[in-house]
């Protein structure tokens, strides 16, 4: 087997490898630097599959630490992103314990780093369905809560969010059952809710 043509492509660094005239996929720069290949060079089919696995190996992480600089991800929205590229199953389960290994993937923190930031916007329950989705454990996420939540920034969040829907709204029986819609909408438990439109109504 001959390698017949290595090609650049566009201005990253990344080349399409030809074999015997044939395209064996698209390679990095730095894993066909590490074996000095070259144009006319003579390999054989082990070579081959090796280099192909070492590539998809060190092209996982690669590409999942580039997300990962970013801003922080939970485990499954890394393996999401690479499963997205194409990139092999194996070659994924490698680059994601490699990541968790040097601390770019922590899900525990990640959770409780969620929290404090959408804790300002939402309720628990919405946080807690969104982080779900991200495929964050259920333990995860009531570890976050316990540590990481602050129910006063929840019940001021809650709190802003009423006096903004009730700008044009009487605060009868139906104007109460809307607000209290669209704040467990938002997420919020029935406690914390009652105690925001009766802040609000002491406000009146």
């Amino acid at each position: 087997m001959q390698i017949t043509e290595i090609v650049k492509i566009g201005k990253g660094l990344r080349y399409k490898l030809m074999v015997d005239d044939n395209f064996e996929g698209v390679f990095e720069a730095e894993v066909l630097a590490r074996h000095n290949l070259k144009t006319d060079q003579e390999i054989d089919e082990d070579f081959l599959n090796n280099l192909k696995v070492e590539n998809g190996d060190y092209a996982s992480f690669d590409r999942g630490l580039t997300l990962l600089e970013h801003g922080m991800k939970s485990q499954k929205q890394v393996e999401d992103y690479l499963k997205g590229k194409g990139y092999p199953p194996e070659c994924i389960e490698r680059a994601i314990n490699k990541l968790i290994d040097y601390g770019y993937i922590n899900d525990e923190a990640y959770a409780c780093e969620y929290v404090r930031l959408y804790s300002r916007k939402d309720g628990k329950r919405k946080i807690a369905f969104a982080l779900k989705n991200k495929g964050v454990a259920d333990e995860l996420i009531e570890q976050a809560f316990d540590q990481c939540l602050n129910e006063d920034t929840q019940l001021d969040t809650c709190v802003n969010l009423a006096r903004k829907k009730v700008k044009n709204i009487e605060l009868d029986a139906k104007g109460k059952q809307k607000i209290y819609a669209f704040l467990a909408g938002r997420g919020f438990d029935f406690e914390t809710i009652k105690h925001a439109v009766n802040i609000i109504e002491s406000e009146r």
